[in-house]
């Protein structure tokens, strides 16, 4: 399989820095600073894992490259759309 680069696994890439910065992070906290805690921690974890069985599966059914990155940039925009709904 040829390494190509996609929109998922742009997010999937700073999940995991993200999940890293949360993880070493001292447990105090500053102005700023986001406190994760372990259970949450787990839950991103999981989120990441999804996104890249979403990764494989789209790469999968759709061989073009553009069209891979149409169809992952509207399957983030519309994760981001539902998360802020279901956050209010």
């Amino acid at each position: 399989m040829k390494l190509r680069l996609t929109p998922l696994n742009i997010v999937t890439a700073l999940g995991i820095a993200f999940l890293a910065v949360s993880f070493f992070q001292p447990k105090t906290t500053s102005v700023g600073h986001v406190q994760m805690s372990k259970f949450y921690q787990l839950i991103f974890a999981a989120l990441i894992v999804v996104t890249i069985i979403s990764d494989l599966i789209f790469r999968f059914t759709l061989k073009d490259l553009k069209r891979i990155w149409l169809v992952e940039m509207v399957f983030v925009a519309l994760t981001i759309v539902l998360f802020l709904i279901l956050q209010k």
